[in-house]
């Protein structure tokens, strides 16, 4: 016979483990609820909590009226045993559906991720093959003999447009990969952002007036015009949303950029940058989108615009990494308005680099300059370019030729060394800090720039590590080289 003592034990054991279920319940219940977004059927789930307490309180008054045997005991405590086995099974029924619907959520935002890329891939098919055909086409009637000095300096112009084309579609794509993979960093100096505006008003200047726009710049409501930031960065920004504006807008339009300055709420000022057009606008749909990668507008006004469908995307992400906002404002057929908003710390205007005011040509003749290429073709580039400039140029393939021509030469016979990176034998990088270890202070010193395809600002800060002395990237703009060789030969 089993002593009431043991009976006792069981039902009030069986008390707890019900205790237990009533805690389980109500949590199960919450995230159940939350996460499901069964606020409105919760009422619902109440009853099995009513019965699970009077379940409970039944415990209680048989544990402790003292009138209880081995078969209620019994009951009970299987009672509680099952519920809080099929409480169990709940949380894993439960987890399961969850996880169930968490994996077709990601399926279809993999689907729609594909879909964008697919139609992208389409985009950039056409946008690459439209500037590749005019290069290809435009060197082929070069070629024919009866080709006119005038005709073939107008060929090559055009060439050079859509290369540039070109140039821009690269940078777009490698500049949004550096987003996505986290690798976009804000390089804050201080600078004129008055300046910077009325600097996108003279590169644009041309553009516009070819195309018969009226462009605006508007910087009369910012007071304090030098601030902490990224001029790069800022830079992109503005001739992304300039350029866009000029895509759409036809002939006779108007573009207008003004920029404000407005009292901050955490002590920097925030400044207000619009830029508005007369152009197509855009459907409220599309609107809605014209921040995500490689969007476009399908209509058959737009169809012949050339892009990516990054350009939004990308200065979507370089406002964000500014800690600012970026809102649009549009209508079908009456224009277009993108307005920026960023909060800047005020700067020094000492703090402001002043630009180089050294003539390039200045310093190029009679120089000497080493240049290690490996591949033939830009090399030739290259040697054309430096030799138009006045340089004499000698020419290594490899890392390993220049660290030997610099040991086996005099001091003074180079004036300067422009170093491509990616080579054989021996690389950009390890070529300068082996030129850096020669023991004669007078070769080790030599200016140093790299001329490589490698353009990011880590590019720029390996090359600095690395004991060089200047950047200039592929292809090289002719102004840039000119600059860099100007200040590390003076």
């Amino acid at each position: 016979m089993i002593s009431n003592t043991i009976v006792g034990i069981i039902i009030f054991t069986g008390s707890a483990i019900m205790l237990l279920n009533i805690i389980l319940y109500i949590r199960f219940e919450r995230r159940f609820t939350k996460e499901w977004g069964w606020e409105k059927a919760k009422s619902g789930l109440y009853l099995p909590i009513v019965l699970l307490i009077l379940f409970f309180i039944g415990y209680l008054a048989v544990g402790f009226s003292g009138a209880y045997n081995l078969v209620v005991a019994g009951i009970l405590f299987g009672g509680s045993v099952f519920v809080l086995v099929m409480l169990r099974l709940l949380q894993l029924l439960s987890d399961r559906i969850r996880h169930t619907e968490q994996l077709r959520i990601d399926l279809k935002a993999a689907e729609k991720a594909s879909e964008a890329k697919s139609t992208f891939l389409s985009n950039m098919s056409h946008d690459i093959r439209t500037p590749l055909n005019a290069i290809i086409g435009y060197a082929r009637m070069a070629e024919d003999e009866e080709t006119t000095e005038e005709e073939l300096k107008e060929y090559l112009e055009k060439i050079g447009v859509s290369g540039q084309q070109l140039l821009e579609l690269v940078n777009d794509i490698l500049e949004m990969s550096r987003i996505e993979n986290g690798k976009m960093h804000l390089a804050e100096e201080a600078d004129d952002i008055v300046q910077i505006v009325e600097d996108m008003h003279v590169m644009f200047d041309d553009q516009m007036r070819s195309k018969n726009l009226q462009f605006v710049t508007d910087t009369s409501g910012v007071k304090n015009r030098f601030v902490m930031c990224d001029r790069v960065r800022m830079n992109r920004i503005l001739i992304n949303l300039i350029s866009n504006a000029y895509k759409f807008t036809p002939e006779g339009g108007r573009i207008d950029v003004r920029l404000v300055e407005k009292s901050g709420e955490t002590g920097a000022d925030e400044y207000e940058l619009r830029v508005k057009d007369t152009g197509i606008g855009m459907t409220e749909e599309f609107a809605s989108h014209v921040f995500d990668s490689f969007e476009r507008e399908r209509s058959s006004t737009v169809s012949g615009i050339q892009g990516t469908g990054l350009g939004m995307a990308i200065t979507k992400n370089l406002v964000d990494l500014m800690g600012g906002t970026i809102e649009v404002e549009t209508e079908v057929n009456k224009g277009t308005e993108f307005i920026v908003r960023l909060q800047l710390d005020k700067a020094e205007k000492k703090g402001v680099t002043e630009p180089d005011t050294i003539c390039p040509e200045e310093c190029a003749c009679g120089k000497r300059v080493l240049l290690a290429e490996d591949v033939e073709i830009n090399r030739e580039i290259a040697t054309h370019l430096l030799e138009s400039m006045g340089l004499c140029v000698d020419t290594a393939s490899n890392g390993k030729e220049v660290v030997d021509a610099m040991r086996c030469s005099e001091p003074g016979h180079y004036d300067a060394i422009l170093m491509d990176i990616q080579m054989p034998v021996m690389d950009g990088y390890e070529a300068a800090k082996a030129i850096r270890d020669i023991p004669d202070p007078d070769l080790s010193s030599i200016p140093i720039i790299a001329v490589t395809a490698n353009a990011f600002a880590e590019d720029r800060q390996r090359a600095i590590d690395a004991g060089m002395n200047g950047h200039v990237a592929k292809p090289m703009d002719p102004s840039e080289l000119k600059k860099e060789l100007s200040r590390v030969l003076h």
